[in-house]
């Protein structure tokens, strides 16, 4: 975050230059990379019932629920794809022992909403060995996009500071010496760029889907309108894999190969079918069951995107080949890269209708915004998501203002529960129709509806915005690109078939719990927002299954921490890297955003991590131009 304070050592250690004329078709000897690394004196603050440890130059936190909350320190190093990576170690110097007054403060649950109901993570962390964390240094890999091209991401992360449970004592070392073994590769593939966008849809949407291809090639974005029945009949390449969806992203791999694309733009939603759905363009669910069988697995479009492993391979999301993708369960746990190689969005048209509604509104948006200003006024809607008594922090608006410190050249319009002016619908209705070029909303969903509380009040609900409202919605075409955090909000497999489903499954059970999830509307909020006529939104970024985020401020830094762990990293990061960091795409927004999480939060170390990264869906072009083209 942008007040802590970075590490001596630079973050972002950008290496794919280095060497790169001398390399020539023979093998390239081993080159050994070695930094030291210094670490402030720890800070050790008395509260009630504990004590907290930090690191005033730590730049991130081992935080696993009912584990010690320990500072750490993360460096990512960027090589290019097919670097050998031969080995990594971090020597530490001799530890200095400190005995603590208190017991240390254990890490606290994730927090999210089942119904109207706060809930906690129950998931326990293994009981404490002798130390903890057992070992002083992780390093994980991963392959995907990055400035310099295809690249591959070694993280590293360093614990200075280990607790011992049996003397209540920690151990804090002041220095370490980093050493990175490598071999870049022998020779520097040649980049393709033949097209920059592919657009996936099914034959019937072709005609309909022409004028887009033709604003994009105008603009000087290369595109390629693929239909399915090219891809299933191998009209450009073999084709490959056991379903639809492994077949459709076999395509996205060789096109980013031979092709060059930076973009895929998928072109379908759900248009049928009740036990085995129909869809026009396939999509990838996962088998993560994240905490209580509350949810077994979710839609994720991240698997179109990433491509390939750490290793060169294909990267499939079914490690133990058992045709169970994405898998993290008592059965089983696959090994997932997740760094997408390309944007990957999606517009979830079941009609062509809908296919016609998103073709003007991207055509319009990216050839009229550019100058008004409107778009510049930037809307947040938040509260106090997670209620507890002494708890100052009003996690929604958190977020909100720090999204606005990001984008300093936007006014902020900020509809807030503790002001007094964000009292329902008709306040966010007001705000949109006004014009906006962005809209972030911080607090609870499901796929009908987007609520919060006021502050310190659990019990009152204020609703924000509904399906049922959004045909209210008449911005024309000052259309803003929306962030959502909250459950289900993206949860784009939305049907009124789901009824019948439901009665198929649980008969009339289904009318006493499930059928109040609103699994059964139409459009999902997100795609809603996108889909109204005479208004909406361009874009929405939003989440496909339970909404995980943190609350208060345990780590005593000053930060709350919603806004330094799981949902409220991700939400804020694609702001991040809009207003800081000048990516001015949308894909490339909210990739990096993707890119930014998992280089913080080893992404198979915690299942919340992991799930955090693979739902967060980008409904919309990741082509799109933001503010429109000059």
């Amino acid at each position: 975050m942008k007040h802590m304070v970075s590490l001596l050592l630079v973050g972002m250690l950008v290496l794919g230059g280095l060497g790169a004329a001398a390399l020539t078709d023979t093998t390239v000897q081993p080159t050994i990379r070695t930094e030291s690394l210094l670490f402030s004196p720890p800070v050790i603050q008395q509260k009630e019932d504990a004590c907290a440890v930090s690191i005033p130059n730590a730049n991130a936190w081992l935080r696993q629920t009912n584990a010690p909350l320990l500072p750490a320190v993360v460096n990512t190093y960027i090589f290019p794809f097919g670097t050998t990576i031969h080995a990594v170690e971090v020597t530490f110097s001799q530890p200095h022992q400190y005995q603590l007054d208190q017991q240390i403060l254990r890490s606290p649950a994730p927090v999210t909403t089942i119904g109207t109901t706060t809930q906690r993570s129950a998931t326990e962390h293994q009981p404490l060995g002798d130390l903890y964390p057992e070992t002083l240094f992780e390093y994980h890999l991963g392959a995907g996009l990055s400035s310099q091209g295809h690249a591959l991401y070694l993280t590293v992360r360093c614990y200075p500071i280990q607790y011992q449970a049996d003397t209540n004592t920690i151990l804090y070392r002041d220095s370490a010496s980093l050493s990175i073994s490598y071999e870049l590769p022998a020779m520097e593939p040649t980049a393709a760029d033949e097209y920059q966008l592919i657009i996936i849809a099914p034959q019937l949407f072709s005609d309909a889907l022409q004028p887009l291809v033709d604003h994009k090639i105008s603009n000087s974005v290369t595109t390629k309108l693929v239909t399915l029945n090219e891809i299933y009949t191998s009209t450009y390449f073999p084709v490959e894999g056991r379903d639809c969806a492994e077949e459709v992203k076999y395509f996205i791999k060789n096109a980013y190969d031979t092709w060059g694309i930076q973009y895929v733009l998928l072109v379908g939603g759900r248009y049928g079918g009740i036990m085995n759905e129909k869809w026009w363009v396939p999509v990838r669910y996962t088998n993560l069951d994240d905490d209580q069988n509350w949810e077994g697995g979710y839609l994720s479009d991240l698997y179109f995107a990433d491509l390939y492993d750490a290793y060169g391979n294909f990267s499939s999301w079914d490690s133990n080949n058992n045709d169970l993708f994405a898998e993290w369960n008592s059965q089983g746990k696959d090994i997932l890269d997740m760094y997408p190689e390309v944007s990957v969005g999606r517009l979830a048209c079941k009609s062509l209708r809908e296919v016609r509604t998103l073709v003007n509104k991207i055509t319009t948006y990216e050839t009229t915004t550019a100058g008004q200003p409107w778009f510049h006024d930037m809307v947040v809607v938040g509260g106090d998501s997670a209620p507890i008594d002494g708890d100052p922090w009003f996690e929604g608006e958190e977020e909100n203002k720090l999204a606005l410190e990001y984008m300093a050249d936007f006014t902020g319009i900020k509809l807030w529960t503790s002001t007094g002016n964000f009292t329902g619908p008709q306040d966010v209705i007001d705000a949109i129709n006004a014009g906006c070029g962005f809209l972030f909303f911080d607090g609870h969903g499901n796929p009908m509806s987007w609520s919060t509380h006021p502050p310190h009040n659990e019990t009152i609900w204020i609703n924000g915005l509904q399906v049922k409202d959004m045909p209210k919605l008449t911005n024309a075409d000052k259309l803003p690109i929306t962030v959502c955090g909250g459950c289900h909000n993206g949860q784009f497999n939305t049907s009124l078939l789901n009824i019948l489903k439901g009665l198929i499954k649980e008969k009339l059970k289904y009318f006493s719990w499930t059928f109040y999830l609103g699994e059964w509307t139409p459009a999902c909020w997100a795609w809603k927002l996108m889909s109204v006529p005479k208004g909406g939104s361009i874009a929405t970024m939003a989440y496909t299954g339970l909404d995980w985020f943190a609350e208060g401020d345990y780590n005593t830094d000053g930060i709350p921490d919603c806004v330094q762990f799981l949902s409220g990293y991700a939400n804020t990061k694609v702001f991040y890297n809009y207003g800081v960091n000048n990516k001015t795409m949308l894909g490339q927004a909210h990739t990096q955003a993707l890119i930014d999480y998992l280089t913080t939060f080893p992404p198979m170390n915690d299942k919340l991590d992991c799930k955090t990264v693979q739902e967060f869906v980008l409904l919309g072009d990741p082509s799109l131009h933001i503010g429109g083209y000059p």
